[in-house]
Parts: C-alpha cells; structure tokens; sequence
C-alpha cells in the first residue's frame, strides 16, 4: 500500500513538473516543430540501413549482380550521410533551443528573487539561491537540448523497428519482442532507485554551496579564531555524503548496462537459434537473420536510451521541483492595486501606534508613535535590540508592520509604490557592501542621472576626493569583492558619497560612523553638516556630536518608546538617556572636555 502511494505521488509530481516545464517550450514553437520534423526523418530512417543490407544479399551477393550491388552500396552511403546530416541538424536546433530555454528560466529566477521580501532571505541561505540558478538550471540542459526530443525520435525509431521487423519476419519479430517486459521491468526499478538519490545529490549540493559561501564570506573569522580544522570536518561531513550518493548512482548505473546488454545478448541468441534452423531448412534467407541481428541491435540501443533519458528526465524533476519551489514562492514584495507613485515628501513621517514582530512570537517593536518633518533631523538612540533598525527597515518598506500605521504626509506607506519611495531615501548602513565596480560606478549604482561632475561634487564635499584620486585608476579602479582592499573608513566615505550624489529627500544614517577612525571621522564632521543640511535625515546615532545636532532625539528601550526630546531637555530630564549618555558616550565626554 506504502509502495503504491510513494509510486502515484512520483508520477503525479511528474507528470505535473513535465507539463509546466514544456510551457517554457511555446516562445520557440516553430523551431521544437522544426525539431519534430526531422525526427521524423531521422527516426524513419534509421530501419531503412537493414532493409538495405538484406537487399543487398538476397538479391545481389547471392545471385552475384554486381552492378546492383553497387547500386545498393551507393543507395546505403548516401542514407548514411543524408541520415547523419539530419542528426547533425537536429542536435544543433535542440541545443539552440536548449540554451535559449535556460537563458529564459535563469532570468525569471533572477527576476523573482530581486521580488522576495526581507524576511526571505532572513531565512534563506545565499547559497541555496546560487544552487537554484546555477546547478539547478543546468541540469534541464540535457532535458531541453536533448532528453525530450531525443525521447520522442527513440519512441518513433521503436515504433519503426518493429514495423520494418514484421515486414520482414513476423516470426523473428515476436522473437525480438519477448525479451522486452525483462528490460522494462528493469528499467522501472532502475529510474524509480535513481530518481530519488539525484533528489538527494540536489539537496546536498544546495547545502554545499550554503557551506562554503558563508565558510569564504567569514574566512577572517574562521582564521582569527583557528576554526580551519572544525569547519574542514563540517565540510567532510557534507562532501562525504555527496561522494557516497553520487557512488549510488554509479552503483546503479554500472549494473543496469550489463544487466541491458545481457537481455539484448538474450534476444539475439534467440534470434540466431531460430534463424538457424529456418535457413537450413531453405524457409528463411541469410539476408532476412542478417537484417535481424542488425534490427535487433538497433532495437535495444534506443529502449536502453529511452533509459537513459529517463533518468536525464528524473534528474531534472528533482532540480526543476526545487526552481518551481523557488518561482511560485508567494513572500514577494506587492504593492497593493492602485498603488500611490509619491512625487514629493511635503510635510512629514509618522508613526502611529506602530508595532512589529519578525516572528509572529517576540513584538521587537511596541505601540511607537513620532514624527519626523520635513528638513529635521531626528536621532535614535538606545541599546542593542531595542528596535532602532527595525524602525529603518519599516520606513525603507522592507518589512510591513503588523499593527498600527505609518504614513507619508498622512499617506499610509503600504498604499505608496515601493519604487517611488526607495527613490527617495538614501540608507548609508554601518556596514557597508561595495560591488566589484569601479569607484565611479559604486557611487552612482548605475543611475544614469548622475554625471561625472555629481560624482566628483559629492567626493569633493565629503573629502574622499584625495584617497581616490590616490588609487590607481582614480575614479574608475575596480574595487574587489566588497572592496576589501580598502580600509573601512574609505569604504564608508564612499557610501556617503553614494548618498549625497543620489540627492536623496530622505537620507537614513544607520550608525554610518561607528566603524570611522579618528582621521576619517574629522574628514566626515567637516562634512557631514552639509550633508543633513536641508534635507529630511534619520539618524541611528552613535557619535557624540552627531546626537547633539539632531533637532529630535528618541530614546527606546526593549522596542518602546521611553522619551523624546533634544539633547539639553532629555539630559536635563535625568531619564533613561542621561544614564545612556554617562555610559555610552563617556569616552566621547572625555574627549570633549
């Protein structure tokens, strides 16, 4: 009963992968009928080579006309070369086909995942992403360019055989046939053992790939805290059970050929055994056993590609369930009907009542009410975990809050298109993520808007302009993956340019200083009253004098808003920021006075 059930959920989930995979087929119909055409031709024919043969000795080695057998010899090269041509054109028009195909699925990938919310990749491993849009779409290569079409030719080519080896011998053709249920039986138990060990060489490649992209982006830490032992045993673990599946399928693989050519060998003994004693007895001719044994030959190669093929198509189920599972994952970002595209902040930001959990368990976020007006600059101070970048990432629509309301001059936020209000913030974080561009294209993020003179305005105000001039290539050197090479404080310099080239009307600092030296800092601070000057700016803070320009300051404590004021008032209030300040900003103090 168990068996039954696990056998209808396989095909059911087949039939179902194989229909919305073909769909991917429909923006190249004229070239897959184009495709179908030849095989066709190709399949048709494939018998026509025996038929030849068994004229060739029936009616001219045996009565010795020479002439007809050149004739016969002729008709056979040019079917070898017609027949090959046809190949040679169908194998390119599929692998044509093929790759435009993956070029299609790669894309929507892509295009989904750019979608996903926040929240997705907070539980998604980077390097299960990686898997789906590389391996995994490589393994519907063969299924594109090869596997279905080629399954089709070989059904037909079948289809023909027997057609051909009853016109020739009813007899030997009920012969061939009966080792054929032998070979399907073997088949079904071969793709039904194979189908669910690629299913597991997926995963464990899926987890592979997690591994080792966090092992790379953490070598540092790795190394630092001599972890390069423990961390080699968590990847023997993964690669070991990787070697011992793929050894699985190799184990299967190796005794499903013999096991195939045994049956063949099977066939054909029998087909010699019976031909034998027809031809003695004058009943049959050595043309009709030679075409036989050649017919026989054929036959089995492509019910033992069909096999194959099979498994290619097994194969694929398994990748192409993980792409679909990635592509009809409903946690995309939506703005809802009718949407409102912002031109303009006009007045201010406001929270209501807002509150917000990550897990649906723990509120990080309690009944928080403020507003930031237009041009001011609010600061937002508290410790770790007490909701000060959650309060970003709801003002940046990463997230949407569960209860309460946020509006844009008096617009709830979830009514505005997520585009045309990004468009207006600029978030410069406390760690900061560089492409591997150049400077100049790491500023302007390929904006098109942006001129050499914005890029070389927003170095020259915020005083990166002299390191960069100091690179090799100035503004257009390439930076490495997350511009490792330079030092953190450059790093951060560069994002503030990014910032104020983007004139944003909502700049967002996100504990943007935290990481800057002292040199980098004095840069900055000369810098940095320009930057806020007249714009609208949320301020995670953690500098001294930036808590100290702000027009606003929010103390939270444990996700809910404790008090509000400016520096002089809450400090003057002996709260909860008064005791922040002595403790956090003491060396800052110091350094003041």
């Amino acid at each position: 009963m168990r068996g039954g059930t696990f056998g209808e959920e396989y095909k059911q989930i087949d039939t179902t992968l194989l229909k919305r995979l073909v769909q991917f087929l429909r923006p190249y119909k004229a070239k897959v009928a184009s495709a179908v055409f030849l095989t066709l031709l190709v399949s048709a024919m494939g018998p026509l080579r025996p038929y030849l043969t068994k004229v060739a000795i029936d009616d001219y080695i045996m009565s010795a006309d020479q002439t007809g057998l050149l004739n016969i010899i002729i008709a056979i090269f040019a079917l070898l070369i017609v027949h090959g041509a046809l190949r040679f054109a169908l194998t390119y028009l599929m692998q044509i086909v093929g790759q435009h195909i993956l070029y299609d699925i790669r894309t929507a990938l892509f295009e989904k995942i750019h979608k996903m919310t926040m929240s997705y990749y907070d539980k998604t491993p980077v390097g299960r992403l990686v898997t789906r849009v590389t391996n995994d779409v490589e393994v519907l290569n063969q299924l594109f360019s090869s596997g279905l079409i080629m399954i089709i030719a070989d059904v037909l080519l079948i289809f023909w055989l027997i057609g051909f080896m009853f016109y020739t011998s009813w007899q030997l053709a009920l012969i061939t046939l009966i080792v054929l249920p032998m070979l399907l039986v073997v088949t079904y138990v071969f793709k039904n053992k194979v189908r669910v060990i690629f299913r597991d060489i997926r995963l464990e490649v899926s987890k592979m790939n997690s591994f080792l992209n966090e092992l790379f982006a953490g070598i540092s830490t790795v190394k630092l805290f001599t972890q390069e032992k423990r961390r080699a045993r968590m990847f023997d673990d993964i690669n070991d059970k990787t070697r011992e599946l793929n050894i699985q399928t190799v184990y299967w693989y190796s005794l499903f050929y013999p096991v195939v050519e045994i049956i063949g060998a099977i066939g054909l003994v029998l087909i010699l055994w019976y031909a034998a004693g027809n031809i003695l007895s004058g009943y049959m001719t050595i043309g009709i056993a030679v075409a036989f044994i050649q017919y026989a030959e054929m036959f089995f190669r492509p019910v033992r590609d069909i096999s194959e093929k099979y498994t290619t198509l097994q194969n694929a189920m398994a990748s192409s369930e993980r792409i679909f599972s990635l592509l009809d994952d409903d946690n995309i970002i939506r703005d809802i009907e009718n949407s409102i595209e912002l031109q303009k902040l006009e007045d201010k930001i406001e929270f209501k009542n807002v509150s917000f959990t990550y897990d649906d368990q723990k509120w990080v976020l309690k009944d928080a009410s403020f507003t930031v007006k237009k041009g001011e600059t609010v600061a937002i101070v508290g410790a770790t975990g007490s909701g000060k970048s959650t309060i970003i990432n709801l003002i940046c629509k990463f997230y949407d809050n569960q209860k309460g309301s946020i509006t844009i001059d008096g617009i709830d936020i979830k009514n505005i298109q997520s585009q045309s209000w990004r468009q207006k913030i600029a978030l410069v974080m406390q760690d900061v993520f560089l492409f591997s561009r150049s400077i100049a294209d790491n500023i302007t993020l390929g904006n098109e808007n942006l001129t050499e003179k914005d890029i070389l305005e927003a170095a020259d105000a915020l005083g990166s302009r002299d390191f960069i001039e100091r690179q090799v290539n100035k503004f257009d050197t390439k930076l490495i993956e997350r511009g490792q090479t330079l030092s953190v404080g450059q790093r951060q310099l560069i994002s503030f340019c990014r910032a104020y080239a983007a004139k944003p009307e909502l700049l967002i600092l996100d504990e943007a200083t935290s990481n800057i030296d002292s040199e980098t800092e004095s840069i900055i601070e000369k810098s940095l009253t320009k930057l806020l000057e007249g714009r609208t700016s949320i301020v995670i803070a953690h500098r001294l004098s930036t808590i100290k320009r702000a027009d606003k300051i929010i103390v939270l404590h444990k996700g809910e808003i404790k008090e509000t004021g400016t520096h002089e008032e809450l400090l003057n209030h002996k709260g909860l920021y008064s005791k922040l300040y002595q403790l956090q900003y003491q060396d800052d103090i110091a350094v003041a006075k």
